[in-house]
């Protein structure tokens, strides 16, 4: 949306994330990311952190159900998404403001660990992916029974069914 404010942080999560419901029956996982830069300081010849920067996160949906079920304290994370200010009175009258970040996108740092992915099926697409491949032999080539995977593949190309 036009005047949104998109941002990404890469860091690490400081807790296990929290999923719950909403009475609608969404679901919702919070979660905190801590992010500290690091500098170069020529004169001490030394690396030195910044202050961290601690965002809490929000994801929702399906979204949500995947963090929590993927991501766990400690788990070095990129996230993605808008930027929200929301301001709250505490039980004493104080009026406070928070920035908290909706994830629209989040995966796990590929820079310094491995992560194995598994496709969800999607809802009301064919074959329950993005993309409607169709499934393979571990010797089929590109039309010869038992031929070489590592041959062209030019005609394999994903369609997608939008």
């Amino acid at each position: 949306m036009v005047g949104e404010t998109v941002v990404t942080v890469v860091g690490n999560l400081t807790d296990d994330p929290e999923i719950r419901t909403t009475p609608s029956g969404d679901a919702v996982t919070h979660f905190t990311v801590a992010s500290t830069p690091r500098t170069f300081d020529r004169q001490s010849n030394e690396w030195k952190d910044a202050d961290t920067l601690f965002l809490r996160c929000s994801a929702w949906r399906q979204t949500a159900e995947h963090v929590a079920q993927s991501l766990a304290r400690g788990t070095r994370v990129i996230v993605q998404g808008r930027l929200h200010q929301r301001t709250y009175e505490t039980r004493e009258g104080e009026k406070r403001t928070v920035i908290e970040l909706e994830a629209l996108e989040i995966g796990p740092s590929l820079r310094y660990a491995a992560a194995t992915v598994s496709r969800i099926p999607r809802a009301g697409t064919p074959g329950g992916t993005l993309f409607d491949t169709a499934p393979s032999t571990p010797n089929d080539g590109p039309g010869v029974p038992g031929g070489d995977k590592s041959a062209s593949r030019e005609h394999d190309s994903p369609t997608f069914p939008f």
